[in-house]
């Protein structure tokens, strides 16, 4: 088997200071009143067993969470500056999610203790909020998700905080590209290995890395049902799309290389060089002749608009 070469941008610092686990503040409350996801009390989500297809009843909801999700995506964004701390934005994120009677859907899953992702630098994914606060020149993903009326609402967008960097900046911008890329090829008849495809031939032309260990899912009624959805190439990933498909594209790119380690916490990814990586995602309907980005504004603008830098 030939080695797969390395590719990365030989320029790209190191990021300086490394991120480290600040302190935890308590579980935040759910109100008795709030419909919970079925793990919300065990932290066990068990197997999969919802169809990758939903029903336009379904549907209908999905689009409502979705916008709910993006509106709280906004709120957390316009919070993002230097001083603020990842444990204020898990706040924002929880009454938020609260005020529009959904359920924070990262709460408790697989005993996550927050209600946010809040991915800092070199984080990969999966970064706790804590008592770390921003610094000019940070870049943070914060991912979203909300549990509204059965089913759930997906998605991140990466920030820049102040000040940033001009790799950083460029990062940032090729891996929203990226996403882009790789939801332009959703359309009935697909195979799934399109849109990773599509999302490493960017990486690619750019010098950037792809994160394999992290990947897009189906969801729905489920947070993580059984469709796979890889940000690179893989042939076996033949599925077929078909209308009413609802799953996430997510794609992780990386100034160095993508090898990532997990902290001691077993949620927080980082990269093994201490490189700086971005992350964007959307919740995607598959329609009868192309792809539906579910998790945007009630006008339609996705947040990520709002915060191009």
């Amino acid at each position: 088997m030939a080695k797969r070469k390395r590719r990365n941008t030989p320029d790209a610092p190191v990021s300086e200071p490394p991120v480290r686990p600040g302190l935890l503040s308590p579980t935040r409350a759910v109100p008795p009143g709030i419909g919970r996801p079925p793990y919300a009390a065990s932290g066990d989500p068990g197997p999969s067993r919802s169809s990758s297809v939903r029903t336009s009843e379904e549907v209908g909801r999905m689009r409502r969470a979705g916008a709910a999700a993006a509106e709280i995506l906004v709120e957390a964004g316009r919070a993002v500056e230097p001083g603020i701390t990842t444990d204020r934005i898990d706040a924002i994120v929880h009454e938020a999610a609260l005020a529009r009677g959904g359920y924070p859907s990262p709460l408790n899953y697989r005993g996550y203790p927050k209600s946010v992702c809040t991915s800092v630098n070199e984080v990969i994914c999966h970064g706790i909020p804590d008592s770390r606060p921003l610094a000019d020149g940070d870049i943070i993903n914060i991912d979203v998700t909300i549990f509204l009326d059965g089913v759930h609402g997906d998605t991140s967008v990466t920030f820049l905080v102040g000040d940033v960097d001009d790799h950083s900046r460029w990062l940032v911008n090729e891996t929203r590209t990226a996403m882009d890329l790789g939801i332009d090829v959703v359309r009935p008849g697909q195979p799934v290995h399109a849109i990773g495809r599509a999302i490493e031939r960017h990486a690619r032309k750019h010098g950037l890395g792809v994160v394999r260990e992290f990947i897009g899912h189906g969801v729905g009624t489920e947070f993580h049902s059984g469709l796979q959805v890889k940000h690179y190439f893989d042939p076996r990933d033949d599925t077929v799309l078909v209308p009413g498909m609802t799953f996430t594209v997510e794609p992780m790119l990386t100034l160095g290389d993508p090898a990532c380690a997990l902290w001691d916490d077993n949620w927080t990814a980082v990269t093994l060089d201490g490189r700086r990586t971005a992350q964007f995602e959307h919740t995607l309907l598959v329609t009868e002749d192309g792809v539906e980005r579910l998790t945007v504004l009630p006008d339609g603008t996705a947040p990520a608009e709002l915060f191009a830098g």
